[in-house]
């Protein structure tokens, strides 16, 4: 090897460090006995040049290290392999294990998403009463599924069908007794404090599999298949207290903004029930002077720190009257529940509430309960009409043109709880019936449906309402004399509430020759850009 070579090997330098000046060097093959330094006046500089060696000795030393570093294969250890700083971090805070593989190296996979919630994970508790039951079973009957559901009837007195049991009905249960419990308010009734306690005893029953437990009373109306939609929305293992609040402001004045009503029902968790179930008997000794059941069950929320999660597809229906106003401009939501249907006028004229409910779930819940009730509006140009369709209700005509913002607001068929109190005593904006003969809608009920297998199409016919009406001097087509009947034409829709709240938009078809004094339309999701307006002639 060469001096110079030598010179730049890590051994050379070091000998060069520690054995310059005061060691004997070799020069030329000779030994030399002079010093590399020899003058007292150098000395500063030949220690300077000792540091900048030595310095420069460490940072190739380092470069060599690292070289070999890099150039050497990845070590493992106990089949665990090295992973990035970057990936290491990221399974330290999931906690899972990185594990060796022949391929790059990979995080475990997550813990799968809970299924969507079923009518099998829902339980209902229903409060019912002796005195009432052979009238408000027959609600029951509609609405309830044999075989599919689970729920039960808490009564307050022995009912024959305790002994005969009805298979069309959940099964029937009496509520455990409440003597023991105070109740102070002079209106009320004992009674709130047994049907106060449903949720509790029937999270005691110790079903299996329950994600939740819905609370209704014998004249509430549930849409099955859309509540479990409403319920697969929230996470089962959080405590959730979903309802809605009453049609009238001071209802909500006198009990709470923060309370949902029992008779449009309400929906809590099972971790939440199991917590009520715990509390509740000391809770409802602290509440003696409470009116009912519902303001009782959401006093006890309160005292658990679990708000109100409002839905605007229960219905309480605290008014008198006709629910036409209400039906024809629902809330861009589905229809979960309705109630007080022995209070208003029933849902088709002249038939019993029982027989149009039946009419209603043997047809479009049945179709398409997803799109029930749900409003669409268009013009027909030609006319100048305006039309709402509430699908799978009834259709309505009006003379003239109205805004959507005018026809998604309810009309005021009905009355509120409280006689005495006008419109501005409703919890929600309302529009008076008009005044002017020529806008008085035209309403067509709904006659018929039925699913065309060759189009995959739901078809449902409306039958005008005949009744006399008061004179109209506009220079306008009457719609009562060019139409009987209106077909509306609507594909099913399961997956309307997974996408983001939207009106379905309604399209006025060419009119058949054949079919006279036939109106047909089609609904439908709304087409890019699509809007409701007055097109072009």
């Amino acid at each position: 090897m060469k001096d110079s070579d030598a010179a730049k090997s890590p051994s050379s330098l070091l000998w060069g460090v520690f054995g310059a000046g005061g060691h004997h060097h070799r020069h030329n093959g000779k030994a030399s006995s002079s010093h590399f330094w020899s003058t007292r006046d150098c000395k500063p500089y030949f220690l300077f040049h000792r540091l900048f060696v030595f310095l420069l000795f460490l940072l190739l030393l380092y470069f060599f290290y690292t070289y070999s570093l890099l150039s050497s294969p990845l070590p493992s250890c106990d089949g665990v392999a090295v992973v990035r700083l970057s990936n290491f971090t990221a399974a330290v805070a999931n906690r899972t294990e990185v594990r060796s593989s022949p391929s790059t190296p990979a995080l475990a996979a997550p813990r799968p998403q809970s299924t969507a919630t079923e009518l099998q994970h829902i339980v209902f508790g229903i409060a019912a009463s002796a005195k009432l039951w052979e009238k408000r079973k027959a609600y029951i009957k509609v609405w309830w599924r044999p075989r599919q559901m689970r729920g039960f009837v808490w009564l307050d007195k022995f009912v024959k069908e305790m002994k005969a049991k009805d298979p069309a009905l959940p099964v029937l249960k009496i509520s455990g007794d409440t003597s023991r419990f105070p109740y102070t308010h002079r209106k009320g009734d004992r009674s709130a404090l047994r049907i106060s306690r449903i949720v509790s005893e029937t999270f005691r029953l110790g079903l299996p599999n329950v994600r939740w437990f819905v609370m209704g009373d014998d004249d509430t109306v549930f849409l099955p298949d859309n509540l479990a939609r409403v319920l697969s929305r929230f996470d089962h293992r959080q405590p959730y207290y979903i309802g809605s609040l009453s049609e009238s402001h001071l209802q909500n004045i006198f009990f709470s903004y923060s309370m949902a009503y029992g008779g449009g029902g309400f929906a809590i968790s099972a971790p939440l029930a199991a917590s009520l179930a715990r509390v509740q008997d000391r809770c409802l000794r602290r509440y003696p002077a409470l009116y009912g059941s519902d303001d009782r069950i959401q006093a006890c929320m309160a005292e658990l720190g679990v708000p109100l999660t409002r839905h605007p597809g229960f219905h309480q229906y605290d008014v008198y009257g006709d629910l036409l106003g209400l039906l024809t401009a629902h809330p861009v939501a589905p229809l979960v529940s309705l109630h007080h249907l022995d209070v208003v006028q029933p849902l088709f004229p002249g038939e019993t509430q029982a027989a149009a409910l039946r009419r209603i779930f043997a047809g479009p819940v049945r179709l398409d309960s997803a799109g029930v009730i749900q409003q669409s509006i268009c013009y027909v140009t030609a006319r100048l009409w305006s039309v709402s369709v509430s699908w799978g209700f009834a259709v309505t005509v009006v003379r003239g043109v109205m805004s959507p913002r005018e026809m998604e607001m309810p009309t005021r068929t009905f009355l509120n709880w409280y006689r005495r109190a006008d419109y501005t005593a409703y919890a929600f904006n309302t529009r008076p019936v008009a005044r002017n003969p020529c806008q008085k809608p035209y309403v067509y009920y709904l006659a018929s449906a039925r699913y065309d297998n060759a189009t995959r199409t739901t078809v449902t016919e409306y039958a005008l309402r005949r009744e006399t009406r008061p004179t109209c001097r506009w220079r306008m087509a009457d719609p009562s004399a060019l139409v009987d009947r209106i077909v509306v034409y609507k594909k099913p829709d399961p997956g309307l509430w997974d996408r983001a709240p939207r009106r379905n938009c309604c399209r006025v078809l060419p009119a058949a020759k054949e079919r006279k004094k036939r109106m047909a339309m089609e609904v439908g999701t709304c087409r890019e850009s699509e809007i409701s307006e007055l097109g072009k002639q």
